[in-house]
């Protein structure tokens, strides 16, 4: 290290926030109780890459989703990296772990036997993510970077979708993909609140 000052400017001089500067102050236990969470529950069957789970941390706060459930070789906070890229979004929004995806999914569907299951995912049986009705409550799959989700949890789904892939690559990042369809299904569950 040369003792150089760091310089905080990215290359247009917009100056890069810190985390903490992403909000005026973190949310006290009030401002989160006032929240009205979106019955959407994430399932991450075996994501591995860190800065997706951190990611998939900072969509469940966005969208207000209920819950996020870290299965298999999902990392679990505590963990830096996934701090990180959460933007600590991991110290609020509640998620737990589960041994696999479809454990995690039967327990749901226990505690709410209306629960819709809708895999994202590229399979044979797979339709477009506009093409299917979404309710609540909703839980959204999400899998493996390169293998995807697991067999059993497409399985147990009652949809699988897709994205259409317009280009030469023929698949998405698995964050990009849910946040795609996380904002459909509030576009089309509440309407109102996704304009206003």
């Amino acid at each position: 290290m040369t003792g150089k000052k760091v310089n905080n400017n990215l290359s247009n001089g917009v100056k890069k926030l810190k985390p903490i500067e992403l909000r005026n102050r973190p949310p006290t236990k009030g401002e989160l109780k006032k929240i009205k969470k979106n019955p959407i529950y994430i399932i991450i069957d075996n994501v591995l890459d860190t800065y997706n789970i951190g990611a998939i941390f900072r969509l469940a706060d966005a969208t207000a989703c209920e819950k996020v459930i870290l299965c298999g070789d999902t990392e679990i906070p505590p963990n830096t990296k996934i701090k990180r890229a959460s933007i600590n979004t991991t110290e609020w929004v509640e998620w737990s772990y589960a041994p696999t995806a479809v454990e995690a999914l039967q327990k749901l569907k226990i505690k709410n036997e209306k629960l819709k299951i809708v895999a994202i995912e590229q399979d044979p049986r797979s339709v477009p993510y506009t093409n299917i009705e979404y309710s609540f409550p909703l839980a959204l799959v999400v899998g493996h970077e390169t293998r995807g989700i697991s067999k059993d949890a497409l399985d147990v789904s009652d949809a699988i979708v897709e994205l259409p892939m317009f280009g030469i690559n023929n698949s998405m990042n698995v964050m990009v993909s849910l946040g795609i369809v996380l904002y459909k299904t509030i576009e089309k569950l509440a309407p109102s609140e996704a304009e206003g």
